[in-house]
C-alpha cells in the first residue's frame, strides 16, 4: 500500500469548519466560487500552505513574502496588505476554535473573468482569496516509517518555459509526475532537472546524506520552499556541512540517509528510491537530529 507526505489523521471537526472567501465566512458546505473564476478556467493564481502551532501561523513572514513576489510575477495586485490578509487569517481561527494542529491552504486567483479565455484582460474583478484551514496533523507513523520514492520520467522545466519557483496553481507537470509514481507502486515522485541532475520530489524538497554532509539541489529548478530554506538554515547554524549542489541518481542511490521537506510533515526520511534501500532502510541519524532541530525552529517561532 503507498502513502503520501501529505497523509494525515481525519478530524471529524472538518465537518463544520468556515472557509473565507473575500472576507465573508461560509460553512464548508456552502463555500464556492465562480465557474468564471481564473483559478478554475486556467490555473491562474497562487496560493501558500501553512501551518499553525500555539494560535500562530509559523514563518508567516517568510510565506507571505513568497505569495506577494508570486503575486507581482503574474502581475495582479491582492487588493489587500500583508497585515490585512494576516488579520483575515487570525479571523478565520478564531471563528473555527483553532489553535494547534492545522494546516491552511490559502489560493488566491487573478479573479472572475467575463469569459472563459486566457485573456488576462478579460478579468472583471479583483481577486478571489480563499482561505481554507482545517485540523490536519501529518500521520506520526509516517515521520518514523518513511516514504518510498520513485524517479519519473517527466522533469522540472526551465524558467523561461514556466519558472518552476513560482508557486502557481498550475501544477499539471507535478501531478503528472506523482500519477506515475503511484502506478509504479511507489508513495511520491523524484524529479529531474532537464540536464539529468535531481531537482526536487513533485510536491516536496529532496535531501540527501553522505558521510556527514547534508546535499540538495541547486534550487534553479524547484519551489522557493520555506521548510527547504529552514532546514538549510538549520544546518548552517548547528555546524551541520550543507551544499546546494548538482547531484546524480548514482549519488542518491549511495547516500546514507534521504529526507524530504515540506510544510505539513516538516522533515519526513525516505527509506527507498527506485527499489534501492537507502542507508538501513530506516529513520536514520541526521533526519532524527533535523526533526528534532526542526521542532524547536517552529516552536520558537510561533511562541512569542
Amino acid at each position: 500500500m503507498t502513502t503520501s507526505f501529505y497523509r494525515f489523521q481525519d478530524d471529524s471537526r472538518n465537518a463544520d469548519i468556515q472557509i473565507d472567501i473575500n472576507g465573508q465566512l461560509f460553512h464548508r458546505d456552502e463555500a464556492m466560487v465562480s465557474v468564471f473564476d481564473s483559478g478554475f478556467v486556467l490555473g491562474d493564481g497562487i496560493w501558500e500552505g501553512l501551518r499553525v502551532f500555539n494560535g500562530r501561523v509559523a514563518f508567516l513572514d517568510q510565506h507571505m513574502e513568497r505569495l506577494f513576489e508570486g503575486a507581482k510575477a503574474l502581475d495582479f495586485e491582492l487588493g489587500l496588505s500583508r497585515a490585512q490578509l494576516a488579520k483575515r487569517i487570525d479571523r478565520l481561527l478564531a471563528a473555527n476554535r483553532m489553535r494547534d494542529g492545522v494546516s491552511i491552504r490559502l489560493m488566491i486567483s487573478r479573479g472572475i473573468k467575463s469569459t472563459p479565455n486566457q485573456d488576462p484582460r478579460v478579468t472583471i474583478d479583483g481577486p478571489t482569496i480563499v482561505i481554507i484551514a482545517e485540523f490536519k496533523e501529518p500521520d506520526p507513523e509516517l515521520l518514523s516509517r518513511g516514504l518510498r520514492i520513485f524517479t519519473v520520467h517527466v522533469r522540472r522545466g526551465h524558467p523561461d518555459v514556466q519558472d518552476p519557483r513560482l508557486n502557481t496553481h498550475s501544477k499539471l507537470n507535478c501531478i503528472t509526475a506523482c500519477i506515475q509514481a503511484i502506478k509504479a507502486g511507489f508513495d511520491e515522485a523524484l524529479m529531474l532537472d532537464p540536464h539529468g541532475f535531481v531537482a526536487t520530489c513533485n510536491s516536496t524538497h529532496f535531501f540527501i546524506v553522505r558521510d556527514g554532509e547534508v546535499w540538495t539541489s541547486t534550487g534553479d529548478y524547484c519551489l522557493a520552499g520555506i521548510t527547504r530554506a529552514n532546514v538549510i538554515s538549520l544546518c548552517r547554524h548547528n555546524g551541520i556541512p550543507s551544499f546546494e549542489k548538482n547531484f546524480s541518481l548514482s549519488q542518491v542511490y549511495g547516500a546514507q540517509e534521504a529526507f524530504v521537506t515540506g510544510t505539513l510533515g516538516g522533515v519526513v526520511p525516505v527509506i527507498e528510491v527506485d527499489g534501492r534501500t537507502i542507508g538501513e532502510g530506516k529513520s536514520g541519524p541526521m533526519v532524527q537530529r533535523l526533526q528534532n532541530l526542526y521542532a524547536e525552529l517552529v516552536n520558537k517561532d510561533t511562541s512569542h
